[in-house]
């Protein structure tokens, strides 16, 4: 296996990483501004088929294409052959992550479906999920502190 097919496989990893993250910081940010619409208005149509569109053209594939290129390159690169705390550390933050993305799918069906289950400060509020998580997979992937 070459070294450069890796380094692609990493590179892609992460341009994957970035779409990800851009729809998960802006689908809540959508939803703050659906929870303020009338069900059924011209508005709450337009946000319903911005957040299916993100959803399903964005934030899926991304998600997708994180997982496979992310355990692809852990396998290469030999994470799974020994336990790394670091890794661990950040697997369990991609997971929450990824729960994170369900509820986001789950709250667009309720919206989809003109319920309006939440208010815009809960969406305000979850927001900062992504970033958090955003911050403990970096310092786990470039400072490796255990």
């Amino acid at each position: 296996m070459s070294g450069d097919l890796l380094l692609w496989i990493k590179a892609l990893h992460v341009i994957a990483a970035f779409a990800w993250m851009a729809g998960l910081f802006y689908l809540p940010r959508l939803f703050v501004y659906h929870a303020g619409t009338l069900p059924g208005s011209e508005m709450s149509e337009l946000f319903k088929t911005m957040e299916r569109r993100l959803l399903n053209a964005i934030m899926r594939p991304a998600m997708i294409a994180v997982w496979v290129l992310g355990l692809v390159s852990a396998y290469l690169g030999g994470l799974f052959s020994g336990f790394e705390p670091w890794f661990a550390v950040k697997f369990v933050a991609v997971l929450a992550m990824s729960a994170f993305h369900g509820r986001l799918e789950r709250h667009r069906r309720e919206f989809a479906s003109d319920l309006r289950v939440r208010d815009g400060r809960y969406f305000r509020i979850i927001n900062e999920v992504p970033t958090v998580l955003l911050i403990v997979i970096v310092i786990m992937v470039i400072v490796r502190p255990f």
